[in-house]
């Protein structure tokens, strides 16, 4: 007896549609794991909190990083999803030849309200299986930062949860420290 499988899309079929006007610079889509699945839409406090991320961020910086917003990432030939923020290595090109990928990351932010549950569920395994060596998943819905490190094959063997009063960095800048607090403020 055949047994039924899904078609799983590469990242190839995936900007040939975009081409062809299958999907179309409106559509807020991603590619993970070879399905293309529609993002939810950013409201104000989402949005809000993004940008105090990015000129944080910027800020901070002093040319360690280039700091990149709702780009893709290429994890593999059936993923290339678009986290929220990420911290990259300086390279000369500023990835005009290419997309990012795992080994160019030092940092990956989702920001999370409807999307807690595919953050955690679906994206942060594939982050890890990719070897991003951090991901932040801030949660807007608990006011609280998610900070996965040790990447593995089924997602992260360490995970610590921030709250207000806390303040969180990354490990390869612990200078660039986020008071939670004042990320949560509305």
């Amino acid at each position: 007896m055949p047994v039924q499988t899904a078609h799983r899309f590469t990242v190839i079929e995936y900007y040939r549609m975009a081409e062809t006007g299958l999907l179309t610079p409106d559509d807020r889509v991603e590619l993970l794991e070879g399905e293309i699945i529609d993002m939810s839409p950013i409201g104000p406090f989402h949005g809000g909190v993004t940008k105090y991320l990015i000129e944080h961020f910027n800020q901070a910086a002093n040319e360690r990083w280039l700091l990149a917003d709702q780009d893709p990432i290429h994890l593999e030939d059936y993923s290339e999803p678009q986290p929220d923020i990420m911290l990259l290595k300086r390279v000369l090109h500023f990835y005009r030849a290419r997309h990012p990928v795992p080994a160019d990351v030092f940092l990956l932010i989702e920001v999370a309200d409807t999307s807690l549950g595919y953050d955690r569920e679906k994206k942060l395994p594939a982050y890890g299986r990719a070897g991003i060596p951090e991901v932040w998943i801030i949660n807007l819905l608990d006011r609280s930062i998610e900070l996965y490190r040790e990447p593995h094959l089924t997602g992260y063997t360490s995970r610590t949860i921030l709250h207000a009063g806390d303040k969180a960095s990354p490990l390869a800048f612990p200078d660039a420290t986020v008071d939670i607090a004042e990320l949560m403020q509305r």
